[in-house]
């Protein structure tokens, strides 16, 4: 009587090399049009929609609409004076101490939209969609240091 063979029997040999099944690229939304999503929106202090009235909310809703005319390069990487990503550790403390509240202190970075001379939506944006969290009025979640030093340096070369 023959002894069968105990080695396991292959169908195919497997690949020694490894290739990843789904690659997805983190700047690939810079091709994208934004697109928003609004469940995170804030309406208490400090940076709440509820200050805005029917006028605020219908110019922002024209400048966001006028935004999905562009591709998320259009507006991050041409415009980038204007809008941009912002780390976290640059915003202000009121504004860190609010993403701690919301359970949103693992993000590395916002992104602000410039909309006019002061006012600013901030957001978070996830594969080309941006979640609204913040209307920041007066240019308060972070800081421009900019017109503080040009005055400085203004000051400075009246006084030598």
């Amino acid at each position: 009587m023959a002894k069968k063979s105990k080695q396991p029997k292959v169908k195919e040999v497997p690949s020694t090399t490894k290739q990843p099944k789904i690659a997805v690229d983190p700047q690939d939304y810079y091709q994208k049009k934004p697109a928003w999503r609004v469940s995170r929106m804030e309406f208490s202090d400090p940076f709440g929609w509820h200050v805005l009235d029917t006028d605020g909310i219908s110019f922002i809703w024209e400048k966001l609409a006028n935004f999905e005319t562009m591709t998320w390069g259009e507006i991050l990487l041409v415009a980038k004076k204007h809008n941009h990503n912002v780390s976290v550790d640059k915003l202000v403390k009121e504004a860190q101490d609010r993403l701690v509240e919301v359970n949103l202190d693992d993000l590395d970075e916002l992104t602000s939209l410039h909309l006019t001379g002061r006012g600013r939506v901030w957001g978070i944006i996830d594969r080309g969609v941006m979640d609204l969290l913040w209307w920041d009025a007066d240019h308060r979640v972070c800081v421009s240091h900019k017109k503080t030093l040009s005055g400085l340096l203004f000051l400075r070369s009246r006084s030598g």
